[in-house]
C-alpha cells in the first residue's frame, strides 16, 4: 500500500485521486473481513467456578490445573472459554439456569440436575481434617456420633451424603467461599467444632499456605469421586451444548492418550492419577 501512495501525487485532478483511493481500500476490505470473520468464529463458553486452589486458582500464573486442563481441550478449536468466579451454591445456581454454560467442578452428586460428558477433569477425595492434638479418626458412621463437624453447603461427601441428611445437627453448614477452610481452621482452634469435612488436595494446599499444616491433620477420607466439566440443561441451549460436549469428550480423548495431564499435575506437585 505505501508503494502505490506516490501515484496518488502524479494525478491533478482530485477526483482521480478519490477513486484512487476508493479502489486501494476496496483491496484491503476482504482482508479485514477475513480477520473480522476468525473473530467472529470463536463462541464463547461461559464458566462459573469458585476458587478452589489446587483445581481452580486465582492466580493467573498458575489457574489451577482444572482450568489449564479445559482451556488446552478447548484450545484450537471455534471455543473460547470466559471464566467467573463465584461463591458456590451460586455457581451452580447460574448453570442450573442457564445464566452459564458450564460449571467447573462438580462431582455429580453435588449438581445433579446438570449435563455431564463421558470424561472427568480429575477426582476430589473428602476428608476429615482435626487438630493434630485430637485422637480422633474416621472409622466409618459409628465413629462420628456426638461430634460437630464442619461442612460446605451442596457439598457431596459420598457415602455419608445420608447420614449427613438423617443427622443435620452434627453438621455446621457453612456457603462455600475462599476463606471457608480458614474459617474452620479457627473453629477447631477455638473448640467451637470437633473436625471438618472437605476435599483433600484443597485443604492440604491451604493448610501449606497458612502455615498451617503442623496445627491441622487428614483424620481419615472417604471415597475418589470423580469431578467434570458439567453444562447446563436449559433446553434453548441445548443445540450449542451438544457440540461443546462433543467436542470436549473428543479433546480430552486425545489428551489422554498423551504425558500432558502427567505433567500438569506434577507441576501442582499432585498425583499425576488426577
Amino acid at each position: 500500500m505505501l508503494m502505490e501512495l506516490p501515484i496518488l501525487t502524479k494525478h491533478k485532478n482530485p477526483k482521480i485521486k478519490i477513486t484512487i483511493i476508493v479502489l486501494l481500500l476496496g483491496l484491503t476490505s476482504p482482508l479485514l473481513a477475513q480477520k473480522t470473520d476468525k473473530t467472529a468464529l470463536k463462541e464463547d463458553i461461559h464458566i462459573d467456578a469458585i476458587d478452589w486452589c489446587p483445581q481452580v486458582c486465582l492466580d493467573s500464573n498458575h489457574p489451577g490445573y482444572v482450568v489449564e486442563l479445559v482451556k488446552k481441550i478447548f484450545e484450537n478449536t471455534q471455543y473460547q472459554l470466559n471464566i467467573h468466579i463465584f461463591p458456590w451454591s451460586r455457581a451452580i445456581q447460574n448453570v442450573s439456569s442457564g445464566k452459564a454454560d458450564a460449571l467447573l467442578s462438580p462431582a455429580k452428586s453435588e449438581a445433579p440436575n446438570l449435563l455431564y460428558p463421558e470424561l472427568s477433569v480429575g477426582y476430589q477425595q473428602m476428608c476429615f481434617f482435626t487438630l493434630y492434638k485430637s485422637n480422633w479418626h474416621y472409622d466409618g458412621v459409628s465413629s462420628l456420633k456426638g461430634l460437630q463437624i464442619g461442612i460446605a453447603t451442596d457439598t457431596s461427601i459420598e457415602e455419608l451424603n445420608n447420614y449427613v441428611k438423617s443427622n443435620p445437627w452434627q453438621f455446621q453448614f457453612q456457603p462455600y467461599h475462599e476463606r471457608f477452610i480458614a474459617q474452620n481452621i479457627a473453629k477447631l482452634e477455638k473448640n467451637r467444632m470437633d473436625s471438618f469435612v472437605f476435599t483433600k488436595n484443597s485443604t492440604l494446599f491451604t493448610l501449606d499456605e497458612l502455615d498451617k499444616q503442623n496445627l491441622i491433620k487428614v483424620a481419615g477420607c472417604l471415597s475418589k469421586a470423580p469431578i467434570y466439566m458439567a453444562f447446563t440443561p436449559v433446553a434453548s441451549k441445548q443445540g450449542k451444548i451438544s457440540k461443546m460436549m462433543s467436542v470436549y469428550d473428543s479433546k480430552l480423548s486425545a489428551l489422554n492418550k498423551t504425558q500432558y495431564i502427567k505433567k500438569l499435575m506434577a507441576s501442582y506437585h499432585l498425583p499425576t492419577n488426577r
